[in-house]
């Protein structure tokens, strides 16, 4: 992360992405107890506690009158909704750093989730050694992408591209598939790893349903972060009803959740690791707050500064909706066959359907013309992702926007 970000737009695409980073790494920092990693997310936390306070620096002297000030207050409002997201994913990880313990059934259950995050030390006579990210081709190597790259103390997350060469001693931190981890390893030249397993016959009926319950807050708050973010871009009102809808279910969810831990505390087991259960649980619904207040704004037509769809929708992903066009490659595929998580590289975040969403589709979901994806990925991915579900990207020479056309009428 740079110390001094030159404008606005820069300081809110850095904070929108380094604060998805540490979210990312805290989860893995409890899924493979890894106090390295969660140290990780409070370095991170540390850059981004000086991020916050010049971004909030810069709205203040950049007002200059009242209706400047109504505008300025959502980016001040979105600013704090990401600078909460961080605190979140800090106190994930100081479940690990602190040692409040974490039951291996949420661990092993974390291990069946599709997408998990990864780090790992590039050795000197590894295959990713000396060269550049490009001929590695990780994703369709391993199915796992690089999110950001620590060299010394210098952090790349927003500049990862295809030319950047990889030095020995540099840690990758990748998302992708939990199967791909043992061949990124190898590619990097570290250690074996084994995924968390649960002694047969250990799991209890009410710490089993915490667990998961729990699973479920995780990907139902990344969701609706997710969401957030695209209601913001696109200005869609649907989308924020969305992410309401989802907060309201993370409260519930929190709710019954306490209850199984308590019950299973009066069971004759070890209480300790059910403190990490309790704030892990307080941390996910924490996220799915900021994510509604993020879309707050759209709920009660408060006028949103411009500077915000042009930072978060330049930052390290960008946000598109795309529908299904009738015959091509997605019409009636499984997500599964079309693996875009792999080539372009997006992941989907909510399909419409008959006015109704369906967020963070499973894999085995059989797609049909109408639908509507709204996806998130790098932004060099956009024509491809595009191309698949039968479009093609064409530039408005007069409004300089980006338009769809069907790719029987593209020559």
């Amino acid at each position: 992360m740079e110390d001094k970000p030159r404008n606005l737009r820069s300081m809110l695409t850095e904070a929108k992405d380094a604060s998805e980073l540490m979210l990312d790494l805290a989860y893995a920092s409890v899924y493979f107890g890894d106090p390295d990693m969660a140290e990780e997310v409070d370095e991170l936390e540390d850059q981004m506690n000086d991020l916050v306070h010049d971004m909030r620096a810069v709205c203040i002297l950049a007002v200059r009158n009242p209706r400047e000030a109504d505008a300025m207050a959502s980016v001040l409002q979105v600013i704090s909704a990401i600078e909460r997201i961080a605190n979140a994913a800090a106190g994930i990880a100081r479940i690990v750093t602190h040692r409040l313990g974490i039951p291996r059934e949420l661990v092993a259950d974390l291990s069946e989730a599709e997408e998990v995050a990864h780090r790992v030390l590039v050795r000197e006579g590894s295959h990713m050694a000396h060269r550049p990210l490009a001929a590695l081709e990780l994703p369709v190597a391993t199915g796992m992408r690089i999110m950001a790259i620590r060299r010394g103390r210098e952090w790349i997350i927003d500049d990862i591209r295809g030319d950047q060469v990889v030095q020995p001693g540099d840690v990758l931190f990748c998302e992708g598939s939990p199967a791909g981890i043992t061949r990124l390893r190898e590619l990097a030249g570290a250690s074996a790893w084994a995924p968390a397993l649960v002694p047969d016959g250990a799991v209890l009926t009410d710490l089993d349903r915490a667990v998961d319950t729990l699973v479920e807050m995780k990907n139902i708050s990344e969701a609706a972060v997710g969401l957030a973010y695209s209601a913001l871009v696109l200005g869609d009102r649907s989308l924020a009803l969305e992410v309401r809808h989802l907060e309201d279910r993370l409260d519930e969810m929190k709710d019954r959740l306490e209850v199984w831990v308590l019950r299973a505390g009066a069971a004759d087991i070890d209480p300790s690791p059910l403190r990490g259960l309790l704030a892990l649980s307080q941390a996910t619904e924490d996220i799915g707050d900021q994510a509604q207040q993020m879309v707050w704004l759209i709920e009660h037509d408060e006028e949103i500064h411009p500077i915000l769809g042009l930072a978060l929708g330049e930052s390290d992903e960008v946000v598109l909706r795309i529908p299904v066009a009738p015959g091509s490659d997605a019409d009636g595929a499984k997500l599964s066959e079309l693996e875009l998580h792999i080539e372009p590289g997006f992941q989907i975040l909510a399909i419409q359907r008959d006015g109704r969403y369906r967020y963070q589709p499973r894999r085995y979901v059989q797609l049909q013309a109408g639908d509507t994806l709204i996806v998130s990925g790098p932004d060099e991915g956009r024509a491809l992702i595009a191309e698949r579900l039968g479009w093609r990207f064409t530039l408005d020479e007069e409004t300089g926007e980006h338009a769809l056309l069907p790719l029987d009428r593209v020559g």
